[in-house]
């Protein structure tokens, strides 16, 4: 670590005291480049620094009340001061980190994760810590607090959609809670009893199993799937009766819905009496056939499919050749394309209320090309990852830098950038400003009333303004000035 400051604080002094032709203009901001080893620009006027290292693998950026460190692929850091928050990667998507006001969170290959509360500045810190499955702990507000060490021995509340969860030597014994019911498991999944307020319940599974719970449900089964009858929701204004002989037949009886299979996956229909649709099927789920008031689907896989339903419609030709899917509500609509699943895919998002759009079109592993609802727009060459991992944050911020040989970007402003071969070459227009390199061979900066062209890195220096000219020649801040224009 003391090396890379060494080398940093090295590179800065150079930045710092590198001569130039004729007098700067601080506020102007600065390039230097010494390509492909240090990039360093700054704009005091959008209060913007930026330091890259070894082209697209160190990055040190602050912009106003943002900061962003980067050492590619390892290490990528956001601060976002003035909301106080902070957001880490490491070897995305190995390892996270995020800070905010109201929590702390880790995660690591998405199986370990600890989360830290903070409900208010006085209270003590609510963690949770997850290693799943292996090893779980936090704390209940009722229960206090709580692990799990699986599967040896284990007692989890208020997690996993269940109140409580209780194991010792699973499978051997285990057992969960949820709304008043517990249910125990000895040897799972094979032996169960089911016990609650007017609620019993046993299984030995998968040769017989019945549960009840009085104007509730009545479940029962023998040799499970083949033999079922449920009844669910008795408490409900829509009570439901399931039968299954499988596969011979099978059906399901309520006030909002019929349906009925025989010989499964051959035959079968559904009557959606609330949604208002038929539906019927032929060898589910290759031909199926939808009508109804605010639905309709022809479905003959892999050949064609179309669906049309009240806020868009779906279509595929030569599944999975191609796909192309429209959305439509009052605040949002979107239309996307698809080709043998991410060779190309294009998507249009737009917001009728604002009239904002977003636009994003991958041709793997050539190109992405992205226009963001602010206007501004991007393309960038290759793309190896992108059409797969469609909008992944990580990776483009951790990953895609450092293959992308070719970046160019535009506002509806006319202000642009573009890079190839990470800052080999470079052009940059804002207003009246312009700038480009070709490194080391030539340099142009054009500022407003200003402009200085330089060869070899300041070989030789031309710098002109409305007063006057300047000649610099062999890296001399100094040469002959004649007058202006």
């Amino acid at each position: 670590m003391t090396l890379f400051r060494l080398v940093i604080a090295a590179l800065l002094a150079l930045v710092a005291f590198a001569p130039a032709c004729g007098a700067e203009e601080p506020d102007k901001g600065t390039i230097f480049t010494l390509w492909p080893l240090v990039d360093y620009r700054t704009s005091p006027a959008e209060g913007f620094k930026n330091l890259s290292l070894l082209g697209p693998l160190i990055k040190i950026e602050s912009k106003g009340d943002e900061r962003t460190t980067a050492f590619r692929p390892l290490f990528y850091r956001e601060d976002h001061l003035k909301d106080k928050a902070t957001s880490t990667y490491f070897l995305y998507p190995a390892a996270f980190f995020d800070t905010t006001p109201a929590a702390d969170t880790y995660e690591v290959l998405q199986l370990f994760r600890v989360n830290n509360y903070r409900k208010d500045e006085e209270a003590a810190k609510e963690r949770t810590t997850t290693l799943f499955p292996f090893y779980i702990a936090g704390h209940s507000p009722e229960h206090g607090d709580y692990r799990s060490v699986f599967p040896f021995y284990g007692d989890i509340y208020g997690r996993f959609w269940r109140d409580e969860y209780h194991f010792v030597m699973f499978p051997l014994y285990g057992s969960t809670v949820n709304k008043g019911t517990t249910t125990r498991h000895y040897l799972w999944p094979v032996f169960s009893t089911t016990s609650g307020e007017k609620e019993t319940g046993f299984e030995m599974f998968p040769l017989y199993g019945q549960s009840h719970k009085e104007g509730v449900y009545s479940k029962r089964y023998f040799l499970w799937p083949i033999f079922t009858k449920w009844k669910i929701g008795l408490n409900t204004d829509n009570p439901k009766e399931e039968t299954t002989a499988w596969p011979l037949y099978g059906s399901v009886e309520s006030p909002k819905m019929s349906k009925r299979s025989y010989l499964w996956p051959f035959f079968g229909y559904t009557d959606q009496r609330e949604k208002k649709f038929h539906e019927t099927d032929w060898f589910w789920p290759f031909i199926v056939t939808i009508r109804g008031e605010k639905r309709n689907e022809n479905r003959f896989l892999p050949i064609y499919s179309s669906d049309e339903f009240e806020d868009g419609e779906r279509h595929w030709y030569l599944w999975p050749l191609y796909r192309h899917e429209v959305i439509h509500s009052k605040d949002f609509d979107r239309e996307s394309d698809r080709v043998l699943f991410f060779l190309y895919r294009a998507s249009r998002e737009t917001w009728p209320k604002d009239g904002s759009v977003r636009i994003r079109r991958n041709v793997w592993p050539l190109f992405q090309y992205e226009q963001k609802p602010s206007g501004n727009s991007s393309f960038s060459f290759p793309a190896p990852v992108e059409s797969i991992l469609f909008e992944s944050d990580g990776v483009e911020k951790e990953w895609a830098p450092l293959w992308r040989l070719f970046q160019y970007r535009w506002d509806p402003d006319g202000n642009s950038a573009a890079s190839v071969l990470w800052n080999l070459y470079w052009h940059e227009k804002r207003g009246e400003e312009l700038a480009y390199e070709l490194f080391p061979l030539v340099s142009y900066r054009g500022l407003k009333g200003s402009s200085e062209f330089k060869l070899l890195k300041g070989l030789i220096s031309l710098k002109s303004n409305d007063q006057e000219r300047q000649l610099c020649l062999f890296w001399l801040p100094f040469g002959p000035k004649w007058g202006g224009k």
